[in-house]
């Protein structure tokens, strides 16, 4: 239940004066456990960056300030609107509203069936067709990309409306303009459906992962050994202490930033049902974050139980270390792709996946030959699972490794 009207002034955006300079999104609102993690997921799929925050709540109304850098991908009222959205009403400042996941999933959007045929196939045309749902606020739940031997490639995009009028002429209109615009003469055909529970249960099945993907993929466990290497040039600590309040943990996070990172942080917490009540992190140079966030449980205690601090810090370090998993494997003479990243308890996935992957799909200079989204159960926890086939000239031309590395600096931010 979003803000009324009334309470517009809950989310104040200060643009910069400067073309790369800090824009300030301020949230003052009533409290929930998980606040955070929505504003947090939002500005996430907006394309921006936060490079600085700070939080404090009363219990029942809370503070925000962040510190974004970047431009969003729709205009700055379309993301005051969208924060807005997800702050709690007024009416519910008589007490804090804990997460409980039955009554975090808002009323589901209806699917559409967007489906067009393209004369011919091109670096980047997937890209472009992502990147402008995006803009216009339509989540891919799903994709099926194929090419026919005569070269035409046909694509079905199962998509939600953000804005809950894709059902309306107009929009459709608009969307399928858009989409003439960016592919240009090479759009044979284009239209848009809505589609019955049946196609809508038929679109969400898993698919069978291939047996080269092994459940290394989606351990849960860390190693002993600090994260270095490659992957991570930035020590990653986690501390968590309980002497210097009566009724918080504090928790101290110094890690290697990357795209997310505190959308990553604050997922976690709220799938724990813990609350921050005050918090604090910043970007510092060469690419270090550092987090102190004061927590508490449900029963607004501490965490005070060694194994649930214990279980609490291993999955921050987990999600902190690989908060999404990418592999290349050979698929008989081809190469695969695949990309994993938890689902949150709420059931929504990781925004900006699909598009960012393409993105360095299309810098790589390699082509796409089909796209497998589905949602598979690994080591008791939900993943969104993407599968590329990679076009088979381009699989022997480009190497798997540098393939896979391309992928995760672009989805991790490390550019």
């Amino acid at each position: 239940m979003g803000i009324l009207h009334a309470y517009e002034d809950a989310v104040q955006i200060s643009e910069s004066e400067k073309a790369k300079g800090t824009t300030v999104i301020t949230v003052s609102s009533p409290d929930k456990t998980g606040l955070g993690c929505d504003l947090c997921r939002v500005i996430l799929l907006s394309g921006l960056s936060i490079a600085r925050g700070d939080m404090s709540t009363d219990g029942k109304w809370c503070y925000i300030k962040f510190w974004v850098v970047g431009k969003p991908t729709a205009s700055w009222s379309l993301l005051k609107k969208r924060l807005l959205e997800v702050c709690p009403s007024y009416i519910s400042m008589s007490g804090i509203e804990y997460y409980r996941s039955e009554m975090d999933q808002p009323k589901p959007h209806d699917v559409f069936l967007l489906k067009f045929w393209c004369s011919s196939d091109r670096k980047g045309l997937l890209h472009d067709v992502t990147r402008v749902l995006c803009e216009l606020e339509l989540t891919i739940k799903r994709v099926k990309v194929s090419t026919a031997p005569d070269g035409r490639v046909m694509d079905l995009f199962f998509v939600t409306d953000s804005r809950a009028l894709l059902h309306t002429q107009q929009r459709q209109e608009e969307t399928i303009r858009r989409l003439r615009d960016v592919l240009g003469a090479s759009i044979l055909s284009c239209e848009i459906g809505m589609v019955g529970p049946e196609v809508t249960a038929c679109s969400q099945k898993s698919l069978f992962l291939p047996s080269a993907v092994t459940e290394d993929m989606f351990s849960l466990e860390l190693s002993s050994e600090n994260p270095t290497g490659s992957l991570f040039s930035n020590p990653l600590s986690i501390i968590m202490d309980n002497s210097l309040s009566r009724s918080h943990t504090l928790v101290q996070i110094l890690c290697q930033d990357h795209k997310g990172l505190i959308y990553d942080i604050m997922r976690t917490l709220k799938d724990y049902n813990i609350q921050v009540s005050y918090g604090r992190f910043c970007t510092k140079a060469k690419g270090n974050c550092e987090v102190e966030l004061f927590i508490m449980q449900a029963d607004g205690n501490k965490i005070a139980d060694p194994n649930k601090k214990n279980a609490l810090c291993s999955r921050l370090r987990m999600e902190l270390w690989r908060p999404l998993r990418v592999a290349v494997v050979n698929r008989g003479p081809d190469t695969e792709l695949l990309v994993a990243n938890p689902v949150e308890l709420s059931g929504r996935g990781r925004p900006l996946v699909f598009h960012d992957i393409t993105l360095a799909l299309e810098t790589l200079d390699t082509r796409i030959f089909s796209v497998e989204i589905g949602r598979h159960m690994v080591c008791n926890r939900e993943w969104e699972v993407y599968r590329i086939l990679i076009d088979e000239a381009d699989s022997l031309r480009v190497p798997g490794k540098k393939i896979e590395e391309g992928v995760r600096n672009k989805l991790m931010g490390w550019e």
